[in-house]
């Protein structure tokens, strides 16, 4: 049983500026709920209620948003406005929050690796709240895939099909198919150029890790942009083992750019604000 989901939340966020020069990325509304408020949903959904986060400084009101606000609740008690906390309040009720902090950006590896003393030996969750996805008529995201780490037991990257001249902007894997939807990972390559793409099936923000990939970044040199990338670290368990690339089913918007986070924005608002 997965009981566990880390969020790397620690990125400067520097495409929306000056919106982020002291406010976190993930602290953005997407109408009136921030993207990391999605993302924890999503994980509570699948029935991960230990959250990480691997923060860095300037990220405390994350702290502050899954936290009681004793002021604000006294202030709007008895009126129409306490209804506006039911959400976040049932999450505060649900789930334990734990918080680190990765003291250098080195990469998406090294922030994952960082969550290890919170994590400890057992497979859990990966959620980047960049990447908002959306369900719909399906299970979140995270629940599709915490179903499928039930059949086999092993590492699951989410992908998606990707314009071949957007390949260069994601890690991207080359498999097997098991079936429509499930791919057994034989390679995985972090922002290849189109002519060096293995295909263009793009991996996105949601993983399910076992813990021996702790181990296997520790001993990942730095790859692309100098980084510690996890996707490296991940082939070696596909080399070594079974990594499970997941089509998932749902809609999934690019939030760390400014057209996908007002596509999210519009989004969300036909289809879950105003429903």
């Amino acid at each position: 049983m997965i009981r566990k989901c880390l969020f790397p939340v620690a990125g400067y966020g520097t495409r929306f500026l000056p919106a982020t020069k002291s406010m976190p990325k993930e602290m953005l509304p997407v109408v009136n709920k921030p993207l990391v408020q999605y993302g924890v949903e999503e994980a509570v959904e699948a029935g991960l209620n230990n959250i990480t986060f691997v923060t860095g400084r300037g990220k405390r009101a994350i702290a502050d948003h899954f936290d009681i606000s004793y002021e604000l609740e006294h202030q709007i008690a008895g009126t129409a406005k306490e209804e506006y906390l039911t959400g976040i309040r049932s999450i505060i009720d649900k789930v334990n929050f734990s918080f680190t902090r990765q003291h250098e950006m080195k990469g998406l590896g090294h922030a994952i690796l960082t969550g290890e003393p919170l994590i400890g030996d057992e497979a859990f969750g990966v959620v980047l709240a960049d990447d908002l996805c959306i369900g719909g008529e399906y299970d979140g995201v995270m629940a599709q895939m915490v179903k499928l780490f039930k059949q086999f037991r092993c590492t699951i990257v989410a992908i998606q099909e990707v314009p071949e001249d957007e390949v260069h902007k994601y890690g991207v894997i080359a498999g097997e198919s098991i079936s429509d939807d499930i791919f057994r990972v034989t390679n995985m390559v972090e922002k290849p150029k189109k002519e060096d793409a293995p295909s263009n099936l793009a991996i996105i923000g949601r993983y399910i890790l076992t813990p021996d990939i702790f181990e296997k970044i520790r001993e990942t040199p730095p790859g692309a942009n100098g980084e510690v990338q996890i996707t490296d670290a991940i082939l070696r368990q596909a080399q070594e083992g079974c990594v499970i690339a997941y089509k998932f089913k749902g809609r999934r918007f690019d939030c760390g750019s400014v057209d996908g986070f007002v596509e999210a924005t519009n989004y969300c608002y036909e289809n879950i604000y105003k429903s």
